[in-house]
């Protein structure tokens, strides 16, 4: 019962979070600090240092989550935010971060068995995943 509330705060703030970094992104016409956010959000979600984390190449980031033993349900959250993150990355101007996390989240996602569908930064897909998955927190 501790471990299931655990999962479901962590999913809730992990979805605020990703509307914080969608508002920061359109409303203040922000999506590096948005990026930021994101990525931030991914660390704390995994408990882990969310800069060294992210400095891993696609497949380490994979193989380290999956020894970790981070729940299915997460990994979601994290492959979805990370290309959320490689959206505002790119609309910053900042293409090979872009392109690292795009290529971080999809491994993820992989690995895990994930389907992102066609265009999922985009935030109609992003809303949808939220409402989706947030009905039960």
């Amino acid at each position: 019962m501790f471990e299931q509330d655990y999962l479901m705060r962590l999913l809730a703030e992990f979805a605020a979070a990703i509307r914080r970094s969608m508002e920061r992104a359109t409303g203040l016409r922000d999506p590096r600090g948005a990026a930021a956010m994101l990525e931030a959000a991914v660390g704390e979600a995994v408990e882990m240092d969310g800069e060294v984390l992210l400095a891993l190449a696609p497949e380490s980031i994979a193989s380290v989550l999956t020894v970790t033993g981070v729940d299915p349900h997460v990994t979601e959250y994290l492959a979805r935010s990370l290309m959320l993150a490689s959206r505002y990355r790119a609309e910053a101007g900042e293409a090979d971060l872009a392109a690292l996390r795009e290529a971080q989240a999809r491994a993820i996602a992989d690995a895990w068995g994930h389907d992102l569908g066609v265009d999922p930064a985009a935030p109609s897909s992003m809303e949808a995943f939220l409402a989706r998955t947030t009905a039960f927190c």
